[in-house]
């Protein structure tokens, strides 16, 4: 509120002007990728915009992440104009807001191991999760049955269009943007999307470490996120998110495997990227990475220099100052 002081003859009046200050960033959004712990997510965000009083925007478009001149100026201008605070999400790749004239929001996301995540988009397109039965057979009416019981290996070994490029570059086009050489395998999309991760989101977490995730955005944006690490520990909400588990998954051969690793190499050089700076970020505020054995990296990998289970403590920067030079981007 704001106090102003107006003198009038001899005397002089108080007037107060309430004015509400919004949480800042009052526009925030999760373009989320399919396959990532994204319904784990919402389902969360929709109690806490209950709890906590912000607008949470979705969208029923859930198929359509590429969009043309029109369309992103379309869904922009919409976006900008709702309410705020708000979180907005949709499967949607990286829209630049100020290529249009727009206030650029501030950006979250939540990726995972790239093979994981084609193997549980695979089943799942195929025989639906925990919730129905049925569920798959809406979502993939037309898939034939042939197609709908193919061996992975034999989708892999034998180079069917769903278990090769460019189908399996799927979530660096998610940070790269709308550009169409955002969907073509290569250096170009891979550093853009490194680019986009470091200028224009707050905080892109692994899967692998979502409770970690959860403390990060409850830290950075406490608005949204006050609590969220209770809810996701709670009993009722545990059983809510089981059902979202891919059913009949089953793992490739070694063989199908390390072809996907060769054919999939941008998506783990981002991956690893994505891993390194998140462990970093919970190096800065004292987290420990209590690391899984992890998959044997593919071989055109360099063994990645952070790996670390303890958390800095020589560090003397202030964390409330590193946080507002990361809202100033």
């Amino acid at each position: 509120s704001l106090l102003f002081v107006l003198f009038m003859g001899g005397g002089q009046v108080k007037l107060t002007i309430c004015i509400e200050v919004l949480p800042f960033p009052s526009q925030v959004v999760y373009n989320r990728v399919g396959k990532c712990g994204s319904r784990t997510v919402v389902l969360l965000l929709r109690i806490l915009s209950e709890k906590h009083g912000f607008n949470l925007v979705t969208s029923d478009i859930h198929n359509k992440t590429r969009l043309t001149k029109n369309e992103q100026m379309e869904l922009i201008k919409n976006i900008s104009t709702a309410e705020q605070p708000y979180l907005f999400t949709r499967h949607v790749h990286f829209l630049n807001f100020s290529r249009f004239g727009g206030d650029q929001p501030v950006y979250i996301n939540i990726i995972r191991d790239p093979v994981n995540r084609f193997l549980s988009n695979y089943f799942f397109r195929r025989f639906g999760d925990w919730r129905g039965e049925q569920n798959h057979m809406i979502r993939t009416p037309s898939m034939r049955q042939e197609e709908r019981y193919l061996d992975i290996n034999v989708c892999i070994l034998e180079n069917y269009p769903e278990c090769s490029n460019p189908r399996l570059f799927y979530i660096i086009p998610y940070f790269c943007g709308q550009h169409p050489r955002c969907r073509e395998p290569g250096e170009w999309a891979l550093e853009r999307a490194k680019l986009n991760v470091n200028e224009n989101f707050l905080l892109v977490g692994i899967l692998e470490e979502l409770e970690d995730v959860l403390l990060l955005l409850e830290r950075f944006l406490p608005h949204y996120f006050k609590d969220v690490l209770s809810i996701y520990k709670n009993p009722e909400h545990r059983k809510l998110g089981n059902l979202t588990v891919t059913v009949k998954k089953t793992v490739p051969s070694p063989e199908a495997i390390q072809i996907l690793y060769q054919r999939m190499r941008y998506e783990y050089e981002f991956y690893y990227y994505v891993k390194e700076q998140f462990h970093l970020l919970k190096r800065k505020f004292g987290l420990k990475s209590h690391i899984r054995k992890p998959r044997p990296r593919p071989e055109f990998f360099i063994p990645s220099p952070l790996e670390t289970e303890e958390p800095i403590d020589d560090e003397e920067e202030d964390d409330e100052k590193w946080l507002e030079d990361i809202y100033k981007r």
